[in-house]
């Protein structure tokens, strides 16, 4: 944003950046007037804060980090225009050797390219419905990890149990009450407390995936998004949180190659080369929506819908994970199309293969 005055007045700039903000100590700042410094220091956060209320109006430029969708918002309602950037955009503004002063000054420059893409800044309630997905993501990666030392442990022992969690979980009362297992005390009691931590950590999955039903439910978005074969709670959820309403993209098509649902280019002298899909942005958006796609698939087939025979041409020609990813994208382009236009799903009559 134009300063008001050409004067090298600290109070105004052209922009302003930040990097590093999710730190709490010195983190450098730098402020620009048509393309002159005006500004090179150090600052806290509380001190940033303090130092943007005294300044009029201007283009801010914070590196897309923890702590930085906070400080958007703060110096939003401050009335400045704040935008975040990906560190990997900003990397080829650096003009030499790396450091915090240069990283701030190349953020400067990267904030004023016209097509430069932003992140955009997260409610609180996207950031909490985002720690509710990465609080159950974890656990259940803990959940794996139980589960698959519980099966070394008792391998070790000579006791197999089939791949599935159903099947050991059904099996583990009569490990621990068998007298005649071939357990050591120590073992048992090291079983035990596996099995402890595994119910423990089931029950929390539990709770988290009940938070996102309930939000589900009540969410106008999630609840238009439902509506989508293959979108549940779970996969709704995870959508509303990564994009909101959808406004940063511009189309469909630019949401699923944000998501990494797209094949790879690699293009040169007229020679178009595509590749395997490119899995950029969002990995556990990305996950979840393919995991909805691949029930997706099945229940098109088993019901008959609409898209069934452009699903059934794509399966002749390609294979299974194919289809699945194919699905994926067109789920994550019909969700966007449904969230931008606040509309609810309204399936064709037919859907010809894109």
């Amino acid at each position: 944003m134009k300063a008001a005055s050409n004067k090298e007045d600290h109070r105004y700039a052209d922009s302003f950046s930040w990097h590093r903000p999710g730190q709490d100590d010195l983190s450098p700042c730098g402020a620009r007037c048509s393309g002159k410094v005006l500004v090179k220091k150090k600052f806290t956060q509380r001190q940033l804060l303090t130092y943007t209320a005294n300044m009029q109006t201007s283009l801010m430029g914070l590196e897309a980090c923890s702590g930085a969708h906070f400080l958007g918002r703060a110096l939003r309602k401050q009335g400045h225009d704040v935008r975040l950037i990906a560190a990997q955009f900003v990397k080829p503004f650096v003009k030499s050797n790396k450091n915090d002063f240069v990283d701030a000054e190349a953020i400067a420059e990267a904030v004023e390219r016209k097509n430069m893409r932003f992140v955009p800044i997260k409610t609180d309630d996207q950031l909490d419905l985002q720690a509710i997905h990465r609080v159950r993501d974890r656990l259940i990666s803990r959940r794996t990890a139980v589960i698959n030392q519980l099966r070394a442990f008792l391998l070790e022992r000579g006791m197999v149990f089939a791949q599935t969690p159903a099947k050991l979980k059904a099996a583990m009362a009569d490990i621990l009450e068998n007298a005649e297992a071939d357990l050591t005390p120590q073992m048992r009691n090291l079983i035990d407390m596996l099995w402890d931590e595994w119910k423990t950590v089931e029950q929390q999955i539990e709770e988290l995936s009940m938070q996102l039903e309930r939000i589900a439910a009540s969410d106008a978005g999630c609840t238009r998004i439902r509506q989508i074969p293959g979108i549940g709670p779970i996969v709704a959820t995870a959508i509303v949180a990564a994009i909101g309403n959808g406004a940063a993209f511009r189309k469909g098509r630019d949401f699923a190659a944000w998501l990494g649902v797209v094949p790879r280019q690699y293009s040169t002298g007229g020679k178009t080369k595509l590749l395997g899909i490119s899995k950029r942005g969002n990995v556990y958006l990305r996950k979840v929506l393919i995991h909805g796609a691949r029930a997706a698939v099945l229940r098109i087939k088993r019901d008959r819908a609409p898209i069934g025979p452009w699903l059934d041409r794509l399966d002749a020609r390609a294979p299974k994970n194919v289809v699945v990813v194919a699905m994926a994208n067109k789920l994550a382009r019909i969700a966007w199309a449904v969230l931008s236009s606040g509309q609810d799903y309204r399936p064709l009559p037919s859907i010809s293969a894109a």
